[in-house]
Order: structure tokens, then sequence, then C-alpha cells
């Protein structure tokens, strides 16, 4: 049970999905196949896959100067930006990739741009009152038009191409005619008063339909250059669309043939326009919005205009864009609602999950209307039912109904058609003095709304049995009981799972606990130094949550009222506070943007997600506590996902791997396949199984060409980590040879350029360098004192061969003074003096090899009393023992010299072996046997024909 609680904790949560900005204002455009939808966003060109309603493709500038305008050919191959920078850049869009960057010529930036039905020509209107028209195929500019005033926010080009006639419209109010063959203004259409804003041609090409900001649309007989009717639409009119002569369009009360147009403007609906009578036949209807007002008693409010109106007769769709910055896609032949997109969020105040299953979120933004998103496809539907800015949200258990508050001082009640998805008001409820800044729904049954307002008060609102089967307008509702509950504004309400009780949080620095029936007070929690944001019921123990602008999260209990638990670690307002993992951990966010996930046994911070770059208003999980949502000021939603059990299985399932490659990997060297263990090791990252590999290799016989081969085999990142491990190998004088060879094959073998192309080459290198001149420094002391050591062994190989000839000589007038006499003792310990001389006389023949001359056989005696003469010295020499008593002063130290000289180099190799390797080891060895060799055999020689010596043996 302990290993499952354990299991149950969370330990992480990574980004599902967003739902970002994507459209702030500007032109927008559809490709032809109606698919896409382009529209600028700041400093990028954002396109919109319109089936998944996500960003596919980023357009983005690298000046980071912002987007004036951009156009797409009509083949949907060619995307041209201009910048405040007074830049042309022509993008292949689906590779993100920029082609060419041109200058605009123009002085002022490019308001306007469009294409020619070829996709050749491109023609540039600027805030200079000039147009240019660009041959993008030959990339030159062809036309250079001067005669506008103002800027030129329009241009469209003739729909017949052989004509090569340019349309313009400035601020002048005037539409121009352009012949691209004489570069000269041909015509001036005059009609309106106010700004044209969008011209439509007829597929033919001898009529045009212009709209203008002066309420009226023009119809004009292209031949003769002359308006044929003055259509008055009564509101300012953004954008106007020909209607096809191809489909079946008598439900928008389209009887005849003649020519039909759509409108857009300020009423936010679409109206469908007979151009010979200049009748109006037909007007969009948008569900859950009131009809757009009578003419003389004032306009719909600027949120509901529309900026924008597109075809998109690939699909038979007609796409407008409203002034809050939303698309709205609807079928062209009943023009009713299919499909909606928000392209800015403005700043997030609360958000919820939505639907029996969690399916949709409902999001309450800086504005009057309610937004429900669907998570599957990110169409939006928008729900109007207050007239000033939401700021609460609250779900009741079965998912399908939610409650709102506003600051019109009202309360509404929503319900979800579980089956269709649509969502509609069904009670409104309205008492309090102020705006209404928190609302909670009851747990167990929708059975009442409980609301707190900034004029201090709480107010309970009882919801009828009939509510979500009843039919028809919202009913009315009224609050059953009202309790003035703080002093200042109350900012949260929470109710019990059982329906009992419910607290308030407010910015009185206090928290207070009721009874759900009568208000009757319970309690009062006091610990808190600022005012608190949010309260939150445990789902499983009596404890109440609370998180304030002080930066902590307090757990209180709700027997005796007390502070249990103190969580600190925001820097700034704890802004929500939720529990998950059945209340074992608490999820909070603050104003400093950042998601902590918290254990409430250990009281520690599990985790920490840098989640938004502004305030976290909204924080609110799902019912199978896997899933949460986040909204933020920054305009941006993010559904977080659970990655615990994944991250866990990635890790058994890493961890099986390594044992599986560990098991791979010792095989392999015990079979001796070098190159594939070398390649293993470097993918498990393991440098000392790499460096036992070479060193395997190196111990052959012809080791240095198999690690030739082996290093030349690898790829090219497998020699960048080789590379990376000599550096560490290096620092080490033990594996130094190993770590030089590797480098020295990859410096024979590879160029610099190619080198220099391996990731991470430079900080190798800086690492090789300075352990690399250590080695060689140390490398060369120790060459020098070998050749100091053969010095010495010559210079006393010459000594050795003048005292041999001298000691013949004195030996031989020696001989002849008298007979023999007994010159030495008796040795006491006979059986080392017979390992001596056969020791000795081994040396003995050695020095005779080596070219010192043979010596003449002396007398029997003579010759036993140099044995044991010798057989002392050579002791002395090699075991430092002491001279014997019968010897002279003089003798004895002549034998402990030798001795002292050979324990000073002892103790210096002693020093130096830590940092030797195993052959110079080897020749340290060599040549301490050569030079004890050599000095005994010259103690043996040199004692034992001295004159002193001789005659120290007569006086004995």
């Amino acid at each position: 049970m302990a290993s499952k609680t354990v299991l149950q904790f969370k330990t992480n949560y990574a980004v599902s999905s967003k739902i970002e900005p994507f459209y702030k204002g500007g032109k927008v455009q559809i490709s032809k196949d109606g698919k896409y939808i382009f529209c600028t966003c700041g400093t990028k060109v954002n396109i919109l896959d319109i089936a998944t309603g996500r960003v596919s493709h980023r357009v983005e500038q690298d000046d980071q100067e912002d987007i004036t305008s951009f156009t797409v050919s009509p083949d949907d191959e060619i995307l041209v930006t201009s910048s405040r920078a007074l830049l042309l850049k022509q993008w292949d869009w689906r590779e993100n990739k920029c082609t060419r960057t041109w200058k605009a010529i123009h002085t002022a930036p490019v308001a306007s741009m469009t294409f020619d039905p070829t996709s050749t020509l491109l023609a540039t209107g600027g805030c200079d009152s000039t147009i240019k028209v660009w041959d993008v195929v030959k990339q030159y500019c062809t036309h250079n038009l001067k005669g506008s005033s103002g800027v030129v926010h329009v241009v469209e080009f003739h729909p017949d191409i052989s004509r090569l006639q340019l349309f313009s419209s400035s601020m002048d109010c005037k539409i121009r005619i352009w012949d691209l063959k004489s570069s000269k203004c041909v015509s001036v259409l005059e009609s309106h008063y106010s700004a044209v804003t969008s011209l439509s041609f007829t597929p033919d090409g001898n009529t045009l339909v212009s709209s203008g900001r002066d309420k009226i649309c023009t119809v004009w007989d292209l031949k003769t250059k002359t308006p044929t009717r003055t259509v008055p639409v009564f509101e300012t009119v953004e954008a106007v669309v020909l209607l096809p002569k191809q489909g079946d369009f008598s439900k928008l009360g389209v009887k005849s043939k003649e020519p039909h147009f759509i409108t857009a403007g300020s009423k936010g609906v679409l109206r469908v326009w007979e151009a010979s009578s200049a009748r109006c036949v037909f007007t969009q209807t948008v569900p859950a919005r009131p009809q757009p007002v009578e003419v003389g008693r004032g306009e719909e409010p600027d949120e509901h205009s529309l900026t924008h109106c597109l075809l998109l007769p690939a699909t038979n769709r007609i796409a407008t864009v409203t002034a809050e910055h939303n698309f709205l896609l609807s079928d062209l032949y009943t023009l009713v609602l299919e499909q909606q997109f928000v392209g800015y969020n403005d700043e997030v105040l609360d958000v919820k999950f939505l639907g029996p299953a969690d399916s949709h979120i409902v999001v309450a933004t800086n504005s009057p209307q309610l937004k429900v998103f669907d998570l599957a496809t990110s169409n939006c539907q928008i729900l109007h039912g207050h007239s000033e800015t939401v700021l609460a949200l609250d779900v009741f258990r079965t998912g399908s109904m939610f409650a709102s508050c506003a600051k019109d001082k009202t309360i509404s009640v929503w319900q979800m058609n579980i089956e269709t998805g649509v969502v509609c008001c069904v009670a409104k409820g309205s008492g309090h003095a102020n705006a209404i800044g928190s609302i909670s729904c009851s747990r167990m049954k929708q059975s009442f709304v409980v609301s707190g307002s900034q004029d201090c008060t709480i107010k309970v609102w009882d919801l009828p049995e009939s509510l979500a089967t009843r039919g028809g307008g919202p009913e009315v509702l009224h609050a059953r009981v009202t309790e003035k509950g703080h002093d200042k504004d109350i900012n949260s309400i929470a109710i019990s799972p059982n329906d009992k009780l419910l607290a308030t949080g407010s910015q009185d620095r206090t928290a207070k606990l009721w009874s759900s029936t009568d208000l009757s007070l319970l309690g009062v929690f006091k610990g808190h130094k600022r005012g608190i944001w949010c309260l939150q019921f445990s789902p499983m123990d009596q404890i109440l949550a609370s998180s304030s602008a002080d930066g902590t999260v307090k757990l209180w209990g709700l027997q005796d009222f007390s502070c249990l638990k103190t969580f600190e670690g925001h820097d700034a307002s704890v802004l929500k506070v939720i529990f998950v993992s059945r209340g074992t951990q608490l999820l909070t966010s603050g104003s400093d943007g950042l998601l902590k996930l918290w254990t409430i046994k250990t009281n520690e911070c599990v985790k920490t997600v840098d989640a938004h770059e502004d305030k976290i208003w909204g924080l609110h999980g799902n019912k199978k506590d896997d899933l949460v949502v986040t909204g933020s000021a920054d305009s941006c939603i993010t559904l977080w996902k659970d990655v615990t059990e994944i991250e866990l299985a990635e890790e058994q399932a890493k961890q099986e791997d390594q044992v599986m490659k560990q098991q791979e990997l010792s095989n392999l060297l015990h079979e001796k396949k070098y190159f594939k263990a070398m390649g293993l090791a470097i993918s498990l990252n393991q440098p000392h199984t790499v460096l036992m590999v070479i060193k395997g290799i190196l111990t052959n016989d012809d080791g240095a060409e198999q690690l030739e081969k082996t290093i030349l085999k690898l790829r090219r990142d497998q020699k960048e980590s080789v590379m990376r491990f000599c550096g560490v190998w290096n620092t080490n004088a033990r594996n130094c040879q190993e770590a030089q060879a590797v480098v020295q094959v990859l410096l024979q073998h590879e160029s610099p350029e190619e080198l220099l192309q391996y990731s991470g080459v430079r900080a190798a290198l800086e690492g090789l360098l300075p352990y690399t001149e250590r080695h060689f420094q140390r490398i060369s002391r120790l060459l020098q004192a070998s050749m100091f050591v053969d010095y010495m062994w010559e210079n006393m190989r010459l000594t050795g061969n003048a005292s041999c000839g001298e000691n013949q000589d004195e030996e031989m007038e020696s001989s002849s003074l008298g007979g023999p006499a007994p010159l030495f003792t008796i040795d006491p310990n006979p059986s080392k003096g017979l390992d001596s001389e056969g020791g000795d006389s081994a040396r003995l023949e050695e020095a005779e090899r080596q070219g010192r001359g043979e010596v003449e056989e002396e007398e029997e005696s003579s010759q036993q009393e140099d044995v044991e003469s010798d057989d002392d010295d050579v002791s002395a020499a090699n075991k430092g023992v002491k001279s014997r008593k019968m010897a002279s002063p003089e003798e004895g130290k002549e034998n402990i010299e030798p001795e002292s000289s050979s324990e000073g180099d002892s103790d210096g190799e002693e020093q130096m072996e830590g940092m030797e390797n195993e052959e110079q080891q080897l020749l340290r060895r060599e040549t301490e046997a050569r030079l004890v060799t050599m000095t005994a055999g010259n103690q043996a020689e040199t004692q034992s024909v001295t004159p002193r010596t001789r005659s120290m043996r007569l006086r004995r």
C-alpha cells in the first residue's frame, strides 16, 4: 500500500497543447484552396490551419521589425512581406525560408500590396503616395506610379490581365485606374466622400463594386467609367464581396441573375444586397446575440463590427474577422456560422474545464463575452450574456452547467447541450451593489450558487430543479440569503464537498467559515499578512487551503481553525491553489508566472514550472486528475498533462536498455571485438570502458595499426566523443600514452578544417595542450637522466681498463718478494663466501667479455685471499652490511661509499615512480642492474689490486 501511495504522487507536468494569440490586427488573407489563413501578429505572419485550428507555420522577420503588409500569390507559392525597415522579403512559407530580400525603394513603409492573377507582377502602395510594380520572376521594378495623394491603402489588379490595368485608392477618396502599358493614370473614379475600403470585380471584369466608410457602396461600369448605382447601406462598410454566378443562393433572397454583393461593417453582421435595385435581400443572424439596432437608434458597439470579409470558393465558405480579432467561417449559401477561431484573448481572468468528459474549456477574458473552446479542434463558441467584463467562473460537478459573474453586478447560469456542444444562458440573477468578483457552485447537486462581491456581501442563490430542462429565455434568480461577510472586497468563495459549509477569503487578510444554509459564521482563519486570493476545500480531509498576496499557502484545520502548515516558495502573490493526487498534493500559480507542485506530507516543492510570462489568474484540474489548464494575463491558455507515469516508464526502459548494452559490451570485450565494443561504450558514455578497449588494442603486436583502423571506422559523432574523452585521459600520466595515440591518429588523418567542424573541439584542445606539455617535459627529464647514466657507464669503463693494467704490474712485483704467507683470516661463514665467489666469478667473466682484458692467474693462496676480500666488499655494497671488526677504518670507509651512492639513487627513483609508465619503469630497472653490476665489478678489481690493500695484507 505504501508503494502505491508513493506512485500516486505527481512529479512533473508537461505542456499538452496551447491556445496562443495569433492575430492582433492588420491584413488577413486566405489561401486559394481554403485551407490556410494568413494573418499578421507583430513581427510574424502566422499561417493557421483551418482544419485543426492550430498555427502550422510561422514566418518571422530577422530584424524584429513589425510587418506592415503582406500578400500571397494566387498560386499559393509565394509570400511577400514588407516591414518598417523598408525591405521586401520573398518567402517559401511552407519551408519557412526567406528566398530573396530587396529594398522597397519607397521612402515610407508599404501600406498595401497585391499580386496579379499570373503571380508574376507585384504592386506595392506606400505611405509616400507612390505605387511601384515589380516583376517577381525577373526581379526588377517595372513601374513607378506617381499621382496619388496620401497613403495608398488599396491596390488591385484587373482580373483580365490582358488589359494590364491597376486600380488604387488613397486618402483623397478617389479610385485611380493606371494603364501599365503607358504608366499613366487613365481615369479617376469619384463617388465616395470617405476612405475607400475595398474593391470587388465581377468575373467578366466589366463591373466594379466599391465600398467606403461613408456608408455607401457604388457600382461602376468599367466600360464607360461611370457609376451605375449608389447603394446606401447605413453602416460603415469595411469589405464588400460579389457573389459568384454559380450556386444556389435562394436562401439568401437571391431571385434574379443580377449582381448581388455582401457587405461587412460596423453592425457586425453580413448583409446581401441586390446591385440593380439597391435592396437588402438578406441579413445574417448571429445566435445568442441581439439583432442589429435599427437605423436612427445608434449602432452596435465597436467590438461587434467586422473588419474583413473574404470569399472561399474552393470550400463554399465566407470568412469574416471581427474587431475583437475573432475569425468566423460561415456557409456561403446560408451564412450560417460553422466555425470560429479567436485570434487574441486579451487578459485571461479565469478558465475551467467543461463537459462531462472535460472536452471543452470555458474562458473569461477581459471582455463581456465568454469563450468556450473545443480542445480537439480549437473551435470557439462566443457567449453573449454580460454587458461588462466577466470576472470569475465555476462549474458544477456534472460538467454540463456552469455559472459566471461580472462587473455588471449580475450572475449568469449556462447550460451546455451534451449532444451538440451548444451553450446557452438558462438563468440570470442580480442584486449586488458592486462588481461580483467570485462565484462558487454546489458540489453534490445543481441546487444553489454562492456569490461574493466588492460590496463585501455574500449571497446564496437557489436554482430550480427544472432549470436544466427549461426552454425559452433565461430564468430570473433571487437571492435566498444575504450576509455582510468582510470589511473589504471578497476575492474567493469555496463550497465544501458535502455542500454544508462555505468559506470566503477577502482582501482584509482573513478567511471565514460559514454554514451554507443560513450563512451563520462558524469561525475565522487569521494568519495571512496580506489579502487572500483563493480558497479550496480538501476533497479527502477536513482541511482548507488558502493562498495569499503575501506569497504563502496555508492549510487550516476546520475543527479548531488553526494553521496546520505553511508553504513558502513563491516570490509574489499566490493567485490560485487546487488539491491534486486525492488531496495529498497542492498545485499553486502565482503572479510571477510560475506553477508549483507541493507535497503536503513533506512540506516541500516537488516541481516548479515556468508556465507563463505574466500573472496566472486561472487554474483548474479535470475530473481524472491527469490534466490541468492555466490561463494567464499574457493571453495564453496552456493545457498541462501529468507525465509522472510516462517519465517513470521511460526511466525503467532506459535502465533495462543500459543493462542489456552493458551485457553486450562485456561479451564483446571478452570476444575481443574491439570496434563494436568501442562504439557501444561510446554510446553508453563510458570513457573508462573506451580506455580499456584502447589499452587492449595496444597490447597486441600490431596494436598501433589496429587502433588506427578502429578510430578511422568510427562515425563523426563518435570521434567527437573520443576526442572529448582524450582530454580527460590526458590529465593522468598512467593514461596519457593512450590519449596521445588517439590524438595522433586523428591529427594524421583528419584535416584541420574537418577537425574544426567537431563539436567541442576547441574545449578539448584547450584541455589537451597544458597536460601534453607537462608530459613532454617529464619525458625530456627522464631522457636526460638516462643519458647521464650512459655517460657515467662509459667513464667508469675507461677507468676500469686503465687500472687493470697497473694492478697486473704491481702483482707481478709483489709475487717475487717472498714465499706464500697467510694474508687472510678464515671466514666464519664459508657458505656465504662460496655464494659470493660464484657471483663474483660470473661478474668477472662478464667484465672480461666487455673488453677489460684478461687477468693472469695468481697463486692459490693469493687467489683465495682475494676471493674472501671480494666477498666482504660485495656483501657490504649489495646488502648494506657494515665491515667486519678486523677491517681497518680506511677499508670500511671505502666499502661504505658505494652503498650510500646506491641508496641515493634508489631514493630518487622512488620519487619518480608515480609519474612513470610501465615502459619507463622497465628502462629504469635495466639501468639499475647495469649500474650495480658495473659497481660491484669495479670494486672487486680495484680492491684486489690496490697497493694500499696489498700493504694491509702484508701487515696482517
